[in-house]
């Protein structure tokens, strides 16, 4: 009675195609402001997927396709184009999961000009069961519960007004309790202080969308560098610019020095010295302050000299090189962008790795397509599908190789249309390694299926890696940098050194019935070190197993261990 006597009256009121559309957007906006926010809620020490992250990548995979619809389009239209969007960009578990509530938006919403308050709830309801259904073991406390309990809070209010402001408003009140709620589910989160990530995220995403349907606004996306693009350039700005492409010194330094007007050192003598050290050099002064640029392999000395001037007021420091090796990379990526292929031979295979290593040595095994990423950078749906279909054979078998890559992975067998995708679920690189040894050609898909599936019980991994941040996890208190080895992905002991943690984790996953050990090595590790690793692991069972040390050159992982 008291949620009919509150609620507006105003029944008539629909939500149209481009109300919906405007509202996708600002919830697209909203996570995006806020995805360190939600990365930062992550309690794994270990560097992950970031949650924030993947789930704005995700929507706004959507959102982009979104601004190109015209002024009149439905809301059945909306939801569709939306949902078809948001499967192709999903990444990462939390992005799946998201990417399947719009999919049951896009079928609550089929064929709907406009909606109605309990239309949306309806939809929603379709969405919170697709995605329970996509996850093998529902996990209570998550992006799950946040969801269907949004969708009761909103269903209870559709029996008392049809008004989908009001419905929409319970809806995220419901979602707010919920997320609340989560670590009263979940210990672990509990234990750490925080809510959980993905139900976090939903929250921002459905008040970005209320924000649309009450105010008829849409939030703003913050860019911090956008935001003065149209802004006229000052002189300096305008002489840097010129500058900022060169290369030849490291570190790009801009600083600020509030002027001592005590000091009687005249700005032009700052500037002859930084022309010792460096180049690209400008220094622009005021009675108050002296702006300074240069290029450096020496921004230290750059800085003393500034303060000899007086306080710093602001420094930027940028590694020019790292970010021209980055540039190129992707401009690499976007050139070598595949092209679908004919189906013409019957069996080949897609992998996930990161690592130039990683990759090499996936090719060898006989993978025609490895997609970059993995731990940190969990590839898309569309990035997992464009291998896919560039791979022409009848049958491909998928080995994502990382248990946040799974779903993303499966998503693209309903995708794909001319050939069939069977997903191997592996959770590591070593699983997808020995699901690669166990495929004989000899034997028919399903023979060969049922084999790769049944190796990734007879691995076991052992990963060295660094704590992220600070953090209670496992019975352990971590610092930040803290050396981690990890046991099928648990947590099993701390250290000071990535050599002695990675002889100590293989000494510890050794059985009686083992027989092969495979010690891949990382870009943080020296053939030194890794070497080092080899010797004493050969040392003591080179005589009764096989050992194998690779040059993976992946990132995150000092050393990744196979055990079988």
């Amino acid at each position: 009675i008291l949620m009919a006597n509150n609620a507006k009256k105003e029944c008539k009121r629909l939500i149209t195609g481009k109300i919906l559309l405007n509202s996708i957007i600002s919830g697209a906006n909203n996570i995006k402001n806020n995805k360190e926010l939600v990365d930062s809620l992550n309690i794994f020490p270990v560097p992950d997927g970031d949650t924030g992250t993947n789930m704005s990548m995700t929507i706004g995979a959507g959102a982009k396709e979104l601004f190109k619809l015209p002024e009149n389009v439905s809301v059945s239209e909306v939801a569709k184009i939306s949902a078809s969007s948001l499967l192709r960009g999903a990444r990462g578990n939390s992005g799946v999961i998201l990417s399947l509530l719009f999919k049951g938006f896009a079928k609550g919403l089929n064929g709907l000009e406009s909606a109605t308050g309990k239309n949306l709830v309806n939809a929603l309801s379709l969405g919170v069961e697709f995605a329970y259904k996509a996850v093998m073991n529902p996990m209570e406390g998550t992006i799950l519960t946040v969801a269907r309990i949004a969708y009761e809070k909103g269903n209870d209010a559709s029996f008392f007004n049809d008004d989908p402001i009001f419905i929409w408003e319970e809806i995220c009140k419901g979602a707010h309790e919920a997320l609340e709620n989560t670590p009263e589910l979940l210990p672990v989160l509990k234990k750490a202080g925080v809510v959980d990530a993905g139900g976090k995220g939903l929250n921002l995403i459905f008040d970005g969308m209320l924000e649309t349907f009450k105010e008829g606004t849409i939030i703003s996306e913050e860019k911090n560098s956008s935001k003065t693009e149209s802004k006229p350039q000052s002189i300096f700005e305008q002489t840097i610019a010129k500058f900022d492409d060169d290369i030849r010194f490291t570190y790009c330094t801009e600083f600020i020095v509030g002027r001592n007007k005590e000091v009687q050192i005249e700005p032009c003598e700052l500037k002859a010295y930084l022309e010792t050290i460096g180049d690209c050099v400008v220094v622009v002064d005021d009675e108050e302050i002296i702006k300074v640029h240069v290029h450096t392999e020496n921004p230290g000395l750059a800085l003393q000299e500034g303060l000899n001037h007086g306080q710093l007021l602001t420094v930027k420091v940028e590694n020019m090189k790292e970010q021209n090796r980055l540039a190129k990379e992707n401009s690499k990526s976007e050139k070598n962008k595949l092209e679908p292929v004919e189906p013409t031979e019957d069996v080949g295979f897609v992998s996930v790795a990161a690592g130039d290593g990683l990759v090499e040595l996936f090719k060898e095994l006989g993978c025609m397509h490895v997609v970059c990423g993995g731990q940190t950078m969990n590839p898309s749906t569309e990035d997992i599908l464009e291998a896919v279909l560039a791979t022409p054979c009848k049958t491909v078998f998928v080995l994502p190789n990382n248990k946040n890559i799974i779903l993303a992975a499966e998503q693209a067998v309903k995708l794909c249309k001319d050939r069939e995708l069977k997903v191997v679920p592996s959770k590591t690189i070593p699983q997808g390694i020995s699901a690669m040894l166990a495929f004989d050609p000899d034997l028919d898909l399903n023979g060969n299926f049922s084999n790769m599936l049944d190796s990734l019980k007879n691995v076991k991994t052992g990963q060295i890696t660094f704590a992220s941040r600070d953090a209670e996890f496992g019975g352990f208190k971590i610092k930040e940098g803290e050396i981690l080895a990890l046991s099928d992905g648990k947590l099993s002991f701390k250290s000071k050194d990535p050599v002695k943690a990675c002889v100590k984790l293989i000494s510890s996953l050794v059985k009686k019935d083992s027989s092969f050990i495979t010690i891949i090595y990382g870009e943080d590790i020296s053939d030194e070190e890794a070497n080092a690793v080899y010797e004493q692991i050969e040392a003591k069972y080179g005589r009764k197993m096989d050992i194998t040390l690779i040059n993976g050159q992946q990132s995150i992982y000092h050393f990744i261990i196979s055990i079988e």
